[in-house]
């Protein structure tokens, strides 16, 4: 059965890892999709994948040409092609340097659709479409069809090939409408994000521009910087490396391509970061050329007690206040089946697990599981373990 209040079919406009995702998730939830990509590979794979259908149309010419063939041929004959769809509702999951170009296109070409994107920068997107209706290229009736979203779900692999129908459960899905969205464009908008398991957020373009310029993009920034130092460390040195390094730099293994359109495209809200990052360098810069300076040590102390605090702000599970956990750290072998066997043991415990993370050590066919629990669970916890045979540190 069709979820309710998400016109059919729907139209997804780009079969990368979020697009192939979304496609997923909708058809099993009973949706009629069609997919559209101007990779013809890349709509393969989707399409195999079981993400949709594809569209037969031709999205790749202009609108108004697109509208005559599929009306006819171009010389007002019919043809034998299937005639496209008409759908309710198009998705574009398009590259951010091409996506207000799409989203145009699409109001224009789908009259009657609710045209919705998936970049991860919003403003940029919304002044294209407000600056064709200036010139005359849309109608405001064109434009109030549409609404800009952003999931915040992602992979480090990318691609039709890593999507999942499951990728945005429990994610945050904003949604970004105008004062002229109508009122039909957000509600369609909100209802996919429901119906793929995501949280719905409202926010002006402009407070998710630098919102996300924060919380995703400076940490892109920071991870690839620190990891930019490690292109000449000798091998001895990063052998030495833990769970510190990785989780700082993990997110830089991210796709070049991708982050060039999106820091490009939001290079104003970061830039204001920025400055305010380069300041708290040449403060730091300046303190450690003279460390023993009289006022250095507190300096350096009071860095990192901010670092502390704003760290403290982030929310905890659920989007609950953030909680401090004890860590209760269990030595296991490099062997099949034995954090499976620890986490057995920790639920005859009848202690919950708030959070987990694996260290390996270096050297050694061991690894270090590290339980975070309630503060007030931790000496039960190592009892119960260390009772069954295991080596708590």
């Amino acid at each position: 059965m069709a979820p309710r209040g998400i016109p059919e079919p729907v139209l997804i406009r780009g079969t990368g890892l979020l697009g192939t995702s979304i496609g997923l998730g909708l058809r099993s939830a009973g949706a009629d999709v069609y997919l559209s990509d101007p990779s013809p590979s890349a709509q393969a794979v989707a399409v195999d994948i079981g993400a949709g259908r594809a569209f037969p149309g031709d999205l790749t010419a202009s609108s108004a040409a697109s509208a005559a063939v599929e009306a006819g041929s171009a010389d007002g004959t019919t043809t034998g092609a299937e005639t496209p769809p008409v759908p309710g509702v198009v998705v574009v999951a398009a590259p951010p340097d091409v996506a207000g170009h799409v989203v145009i296109d699409s109001l224009v070409r789908f009259p009657g659709a609710v045209v919705l994107d998936i970049a991860s920068v919003k403003g940029a997107i919304r002044r294209e479409v407000d600056a064709a209706v200036v010139g005359g290229h849309l109608t405001p009736a064109q434009a109030a069809r549409y609404v800009g979203t952003h999931p915040m779900a992602g992979r480090e692999r990318s691609g039709p090939v890593a999507a999942r129908g499951a990728l945005f459960t429990a994610a945050p899905w904003v949604v970004c409408a105008k004062g002229d969205t109508s009122a039909e464009a957000v509600s369609v908008a909100e209802e996919i994000a429901r119906v793929l398991g995501a949280t719905v957020h409202r926010m002006s373009a402009e407070d998710h521009d630098a919102s996300v310029a924060l919380i995703s993009h400076l940490p892109q920034i920071a991870a690839s910087l620190v990891s930019s130092r490690l292109q000449e460390t000798p091998a001895q040195s990063l052998a030495l490396s833990g769970n510190g390094l990785r989780d700082t730099t993990r997110i830089a293994a991210s796709d070049p391509q991708l982050w060039v359109q999106i820091l490009a495209a939001n290079a104003p809200d970061i830039l204001e970061i920025l400055y305010g990052v380069r300041e708290d360098l040449n403060r730091l810069i300046a303190t450690m050329e003279e460390p023993t300076a009289p006022g250095a040590r507190l300096d350096i102390a009071q860095l990192i007690a901010e670092g502390n605090a704003g760290h403290a702000r982030i929310p905890g599970k659920h989007g609950a206040p953030p909680q401090a956990f004890a860590v209760v750290t269990v030595i296991v072998d490099d062997t099949p089946g034995q954090i499976s066997a620890v986490l057995q043991d920790v639920g005859k415990a009848g202690v919950n697990v708030e959070d987990l993370r694996m260290d390996h050590s270096a050297g050694h066919e061991v690894g270090m599981l590290e339980i975070s629990v309630l503060p007030g669970r931790k000496q039960d916890l190592t009892d119960a373990l260390t009772a069954q045979g295991w080596k708590v540190v």
